[in-house]
């Protein structure tokens, strides 16, 4: 008993020292509260300095990991808290809330998120050496997994490169692949498998996925849909929602509603123009459904964001459907 327990210990001293490095390079780098990109392609930094309720955002195929502090994703209605103790990933581009549990000005929440290539995925699982892949029901495309020594090693590496700007070109390639296969060898590579699996059910959502989001503003019908990813009607119905607990339709509102904030808040387009840009055949049913997403008309809306970001708030970052971008989840 006492073996197991001191090597329980030494690894979460080991999580702790190479958290307290990552949080370190992370504080330095996130001078304001925000979302922050790097030198180092896929990988974005965000700090947080109070509490905040959800708020809605988009997540790419990623891994989102917290130095310090904690928060919390809510998809389909259910809450993914996650820490120092644990990671958040999400295996498809998911509309969710994020929410600030855990920061204040003198304890910043810090992290970063760094984006998944399905490809890398693919390459390691065909090369073999993996552990025997045991078929699971597919769920939604995100969940919580472990914080190891063997994962944060290979993360904390990557974010210390960007004290060595001249090894990026090098070395990152080979580490953003070391942390892929770390990822297929943790506790979340059923949830990785599903998505890179050619011949999955994961991989025929996913591009479907890819598919809305290049044509949210056209009308279309779900069995076209599902015959463009080879897949029955019921069944693409079915495994859209499990993954991403949205129906196809959902999704594309999800879509439409926030491309359509983007271009107001953005592109100063006011509400009629931006619903007609993004499809909306009725600006009266636009301003229904964006009241009931964001919680304000769209006029409302935007006039608080924009008050906001004069304040030297944080703000939001609009999530717009064609680019996929994520805040700190």
């Amino acid at each position: 008993m006492a073996p197991r327990q001191d090597a329980d210990e030494d690894a979460a001293a080991r999580c702790r020292a190479l958290q307290q490095a990552m949080a370190r390079v992370i504080d330095a780098r996130t001078p304001l509260p925000g979302d922050h990109d790097t030198p180092i392609a896929n990988l974005g930094f965000f700090r947080r300095e109070s509490p905040a309720p959800p708020a809605v955002c988009m997540v790419e195929p990623s891994i989102v990991l917290v130095a310090q502090g904690a928060k919390q994703m809510w998809v389909g209605g259910e809450a993914y808290p996650y820490d120092t103790s644990r990671f958040l990933i999400t295996s498809l581009d998911m509309p969710a809330n994020s929410e600030v549990k855990t920061a204040s000005p003198r304890q910043p929440c810090l992290g970063l998120m760094l984006k998944l290539d399905v490809r890398v995925l693919a390459e390691l699982i065909a090369q073999g050496g993996l552990p025997p892949h045991r078929e699971r029901p597919i769920g939604i495309g995100v969940g919580l997994g472990e914080a190891t020594p063997a994962l944060l090693a290979p993360i904390t590496r990557l974010v210390e490169l960007l004290d060595e700007p001249e090894a990026i070109p090098v070395l990152a390639p080979m580490i953003h692949r070391e942390i892929h296969y770390r990822l297929l060898m943790s506790d979340q590579a059923a949830r990785l498998r599903q998505i890179a699996s050619v011949d999955g059910q994961g991989h025929r959502i996913a591009r479907a996925i890819d598919w809305l989001k290049l044509n949210y503003a056209s009308p279309f019908r779900i069995d076209e849909l599902a015959a463009r990813v080879q897949m029955s009607a019921p069944t693409f119905h079915h495994h859209f929602r499990q993954l991403t607990a949205m129906s196809p339709l959902q999704y594309q509102k999800w879509l439409r509603l926030n491309e359509a904030k983007r271009l107001m808040l953005n592109e100063h387009f006011d509400a009629a123009s931006a619903a007609f840009q993004v499809g909306y055949e009725s600006p009266s049913q636009f301003s229904r459904e964006y009241s009931r997403l964001f919680g304000a008309p769209p006029r409302r809306d935007i006039e608080v964001l924009r008050g906001g970001a004069r304040a030297g708030g944080r703000g939001i970052d609009a999530a717009g459907a064609g680019q996929g971008h994520a805040s700190g989840a």
